[in-house]
């Protein structure tokens, strides 16, 4: 399976944002904690794990 880059960070987005409204919805949190340090985390998060996992993939498609 091949993914462009605009198609892979959408997804990713997509993926952070279906787990913020998932926190936002299930009431666990107060909003205004949620959007001023949960979603910043995920976004740092996704895209450290982003990057490393696009830089593995450069690294297995040329060993192979």
């Amino acid at each position: 399976m091949e993914f462009d880059l605009p198609t892979a960070a959408g997804l990713v987005v997509l993926l952070v944002a279906l787990g913020a409204g998932g926190l936002v919805g299930g009431g666990m949190m107060v909003l205004s904690t949620t959007l001023t340090m949960v979603v910043p985390s995920m976004i740092a998060f996704a895209a450290v794990v982003f990057l490393i996992g696009m830089k593995h993939g450069e690294f297995r498609a040329g060993s192979a």
